[in-house]
């Protein structure tokens, strides 16, 4: 109940901050997402404690499945590079939508 709680308050997150015109508040909607994503792969994968993936020191009945373990850490790893690449446009679009920009063809001198 904690953990689908914790999801729908960093999905509701997200999608606020993904609904803002400034780029940098999307690049952390992104990542609130990301981390709700992380979290339902997570505990649907894990659903009770189970021992360590290991065949020699627990029973292959009562180890855990690395599956979703291994899906959370490929995700990581991809959310990351799309942070870092979402950041870098952020910073080379420093005046997006949010500022106003003199219209082109429009001669102020006169």
């Amino acid at each position: 109940m904690i953990i689908a709680a914790t999801v729908a308050v960093l999905v509701t997150g997200g999608v606020y901050l993904l609904l803002s015109r400034s780029m940098v508040r999307a690049v952390f909607g992104m990542t609130l997402l990301s981390h709700a994503a992380n979290l339902m792969i997570l505990s649907g994968g894990v659903t009770a404690w189970r021992g360590e993936p290991l065949t020699d020191r627990v029973d292959p009945a009562m180890a855990a499945d690395p599956l979703p373990q291994a899906f959370v850490l490929t995700a990581i790893v991809i959310s990351m590079a799309v942070t870092v690449f979402m950041l870098m446009l952020a910073v080379l679009g420093h005046n997006d939508d949010t500022h106003r920009m003199p219209a082109t063809g429009e001669n102020h001198d006169r």
